[in-house]
């Protein structure tokens, strides 16, 4: 099950055993994956570190890390992207992001009470039942159930969970992240994030280019373009307010950039967005 909004937000859910999980391997090409062991056990290994889940543990992984092995009998599976995460207006707290999603520990393992196990599951009941609604209130709803799921997660992983440590993992992309998901609308260029992380620009890149497939001005565009899609249309916002409020001082010089990302210009995306909207509602009713 796969739903995709009109500013590019993805989830999908699905549940699974072992002889239909080859497109696992392909996490890295979301920004976020949940994998929720519901079997005896699990055994996956990641960036050449091997973990073992009990059952109701939930691992949880960013598109900078990479599976390449994994043994599993029954799992559950949520992904979705950033632009869905971020969707209503930063509703999850930039602290939840950074230690569930961006922190500095290592891989998150969540271990699920059994008083809290029938919570988890009635929560997952609810988004795969939503997920096959044709509502139009639907990106809604999943959204809050989204943000229900990764509470319960946020604070069982305070009491409960354990985190792996491991020297050589590269934090500083889950770090650099972080950053940029509280300063994109301020700053947009490499050398202002580098210094944060005692870094030169060149350093910085450099090692991007060893641990990551996207480059640190990719990941800052990416996420100034996921507000700018957002804003121009959710919003009533013109677009010289949106610009202003992405820190660009002049309509053009934000109208060129997003052109030049999108293919279209901040005004034909609002046009195009509106009518698949229009589209949509028309198709639902």
């Amino acid at each position: 099950m796969v739903y995709t909004g009109n500013t590019l937000e993805t989830i999908s859910a699905m549940e699974f055993n072992n002889s239909s999980n080859d497109f696992l391997f392909n996490v890295g090409s979301t920004d976020i994956t949940f994998i929720w062991n519901k079997g005896n056990s699990m055994k996956i290994t990641v960036n050449k570190v091997a973990y073992e889940l009990l059952q109701n543990e939930i691992i949880i992984l960013n598109s900078f890390h990479k599976i390449e092995n994994i043994n599993v009998d029954t799992v559950r599976l949520l992904q979705f992207n950033l632009p869905f995460l971020c969707l209503y207006n930063n509703d999850t707290s930039i602290g939840i992001k950074g230690m569930l999603f961006f922190g500095a520990t290592d891989v998150p393992i969540v271990s699920i009470k059994e008083n809290e196990l029938d919570t988890f599951d009635n929560s997952w009941d609810i988004f795969c039942s939503e997920m096959q609604s044709r509502d139009s209130l639907k990106s809604e709803m999943l959204h809050s159930i989204l943000k229900r799921i990764i509470i319960l997660c946020t604070r069982n992983l305070k009491h409960t969970c354990h985190q792996v440590h491991r020297k050589y993992e590269p934090n500083i992309l889950r770090e650099f992240n972080l950053l940029v998901e509280g300063h994109f609308s301020e700053h947009h260029d490499v050398a202002f994030y580098a210094s944060k992380l005692n870094k030169s620009p060149k350093t910085l890149s450099n090692l991007f280019s060893v641990l990551s497939d996207r480059t640190p001005i990719d990941i800052i565009h990416d996420r100034i373009m996921m507000h700018a899609r957002r804003q121009i249309y959710s919003t009533s916002m013109s677009i010289k307010e949106i610009a202003y409020d992405l820190g660009y001082e002049d309509i053009q010089t934000f109208s060129r950039f997003f052109k030049n990302k999108e293919g279209l210009s901040p005004i034909q995306y609002r046009e195009k967005v509106k009518h698949n909207s229009e589209r949509d509602s028309l198709a639902i009713n």
